[in-house]
């Protein structure tokens, strides 16, 4: 795939989809991605599909059209998949992908099996918001494209730190910023700033967790009575686990929390001497060398056994 523009010709009705529980690179490059058709290409009916987006990214444009269901026997001529590494992560909106006359998945993990027709997968991207600048004709990309390229690069790099991040990463940054973004902000109320309940359940995970593995993985957990306690809900804990993955001497960081069926979101991290992303995939998961996650299904201490045992046989 050469560019976004070449998917479009002969499509009347896009279809944008990302994963379940978005972050910021998925409403970011979706974002980008339905203002850059409605802003070029206003004869295409566009339409996002998301669940509800963090209260964080809603000034961005477009967040206020994004939708949550679609009637039954709703078809598309185009759907374009982002930052999703399987289809079943798409939640019920997989039944739009599957009706679609043709399909596009543009994604940077490195558990994507290339599901779509098309597939533009680059693992080592930043960010799947990056790989959408790259489809996009720099000249197009007006400021509230830039903002949503930027929130995703900003999230999925934790705001330019991670290994993932390279000169292209920056220089693309670069190019954003002369949009007239405010970057600043960006980075501060979209990624630094909690609310006083974050921060207090942050606290309470930091104080209970426990060290494993002669000290190079650390645990924390969540359950669902901390978030009812805590006022709290899952989208209200991004952070957590990269807080766990700054502690000295730690190569992998494990943070669990409590879904609403009873089963398990175990979010992972690295230090670069374990893979992750392998982790994750035993437990029919996925993501990247350095971030993923999967759902797991059992009490908390087992799973936490598990997931230790799979790390140590790396370290």
């Amino acid at each position: 795939m050469e560019n976004l523009a070449s998917q479009l010709q002969n499509a009347a009705s896009v279809a944008i989809l990302g994963h379940v529980r978005p972050d910021g690179d998925c409403v970011g490059s979706c974002l980008a991605t339905w203002n850059y058709i409605r802003t070029w290409y206003p004869k295409i009916q566009a339409d996002v599909y998301l669940e509800p987006i963090p209260n964080i990214f809603r000034f961005l444009n477009g967040a206020e059209e994004i939708r949550h269901s679609f009637s039954p026997g709703q078809t598309y001529d185009l759907c374009i998949v982002q930052d999703c590494g399987d289809k079943g992560r798409l939640g019920d909106a997989v039944l739009l992908f599957e009706t679609a006359k043709r399909t596009v998945c543009i994604d940077h993990h490195i558990s994507n099996a290339s599901f779509a027709d098309e597939n533009y997968i680059f693992p080592k991207a930043s960010s799947t918001s990056e790989l959408i600048f790259d489809l996009i004709e720099e000249e197009r990309i007006t400021k509230e494209i830039a903002e949503c390229i930027y929130v995703g690069m900003v999230h999925d790099t934790g705001v330019f730190q991670f290994s993932s991040t390279t000169a292209k990463t920056m220089n693309i940054a670069g190019t954003l910023m002369e949009k007239g973004i405010d970057f600043t902000k960006i980075v501060d109320e979209t990624f630094f700033t909690k609310t006083y309940n974050q921060n207090r359940i942050m606290g309470k995970v930091l104080m209970e967790s426990r060290l494993c593995l002669e000290g190079k993985c650390i645990v924390g957990l969540v359950t669902r009575a901390d978030m009812e306690k805590f006022d709290v809900l899952p989208k209200h804990l991004d952070g957590i686990v990269n807080q766990l993955r700054v502690t000295k001497g730690v190569e992998a960081a494990v943070f669990l929390y409590e879904n609403e069926d009873g089963t398990f979101k175990a979010s992972l991290r690295s230090n670069g001497k374990v893979n992750v992303a392998k982790v994750a995939m035993d437990f029919g998961g996925g993501g990247h060398v350095m971030a993923a996650g999967a759902t797991m299904e059992g009490t908390a201490p087992e799973m936490i056994e598990k997931l230790c045992e799979k790390i140590d046989e790396q370290l």
